[in-house]
């Protein structure tokens, strides 16, 4: 886990995949006078953003090629960040420096979204890359603490948020989700390999089928990175998207963990979440 910020050298490779959130990464870095340089996924970073700046593609399973592009670039801090469809070990194309690392490979895939991600970064770790966190490189992407919209939490959120924040914290070893829906203390769903446009989803449709009874504006999305994870890797995001799936969801609010939680477009967040007289509450860690 990241204690101090470590001071950070230029250029820093961005390992790029699905969404904003690099682009965004890039965007901070360069505001901040640090050069990036992307590398983006083949198969899930957007090839239309990614020409906006520095970039050379890479492939899961081709270390040895990534590590080669990361020294021509001068790249000796490292982030990933953005989503990644976790591929089988069928499904990745070896080069000969993965296949020297196979048997830490192979281990890397036996767990979780974290174990897999702390996995590979020990790899590059160990070849003289150094991995920093969001919080390292553009602290100014995370969710600051106390509420940022309009509406407030009121007594039945604040109590459905402490539960959800239990919830998680008895889940954390088992590497399962970062959030859970909660609602009039009842523990309606938990975030699985679907993520949380596809937690709620399932509440939406739970309440349509009228498997969920409670009113609508009752009920709180809560997410929390788990216990002991490594902090430069897979933070939980929210953004406009997760406001309007809340919004769908009918529920009352989200709650993140402040300082441990990407906000992505946070303007547009705010906006649409006072829209709909939604909450949106950054608690502390």
């Amino acid at each position: 886990m990241t204690s101090a910020a470590p001071e950070i050298s230029s250029p820093v490779g961005v390992i790029a995949g699905g969404g904003a959130m690099p682009f965004a990464v890039a965007e901070s870095l360069a505001a901040r006078g640090i050069a990036p340089v992307l590398f983006p996924l083949r198969g899930a970073c957007d090839p239309v953003q990614v020409e906006k700046f520095r970039h050379r593609w890479i492939s899961v399973g081709q270390l040895g090629r990534a590590m080669r592009l990361f020294r021509e670039e001068g790249c000796r801090d490292l982030i990933f960040i953005g989503t990644l469809m976790r591929p089988s070990l069928s499904e990745v194309r070896i080069d000969l420096k993965t296949l020297r690392l196979l048997g830490h490979v192979v281990r890397a895939f036996r767990g979780g979204d974290d174990h897999l991600l702390s996995g590979v970064g020990r790899m590059l770790e160990q070849d003289g890359f150094r991995m920093v966190g969001i919080k390292d490189v553009a602290p100014d992407l995370l969710m600051p603490e106390g509420c940022i919209t309009r509406a407030w939490p009121a007594d039945n959120a604040r109590s459905d948020i402490e539960r959800g924040r239990a919830v998680l914290a008895a889940l954390s070893p088992f590497d399962i989700g970062q959030a859970v829906v909660v609602i009039d203390g009842h523990v309606v769903a938990v975030e699985d390999i679907e993520g949380t446009d596809g937690l709620l989803q399932r509440v939406t449709r739970l309440r349509s089928e009228g498997r969920i009874r409670a009113a609508r504006g009752r009920g709180v999305l809560v997410k929390a990175p788990k216990s002991g994870q490594d902090l430069r890797f897979d933070l939980p995001t929210i953004g406009p998207r997760t406001v309007e799936g809340v919004a769908s969801a009918g529920l009352s609010g989200v709650a993140v963990i402040a300082g441990n939680t990407i906000a992505a477009e946070p303007q547009a967040m705010i906006e649409r979440a006072d829209a709909n007289y939604l909450f949106v509450i950054g608690l502390q860690a």
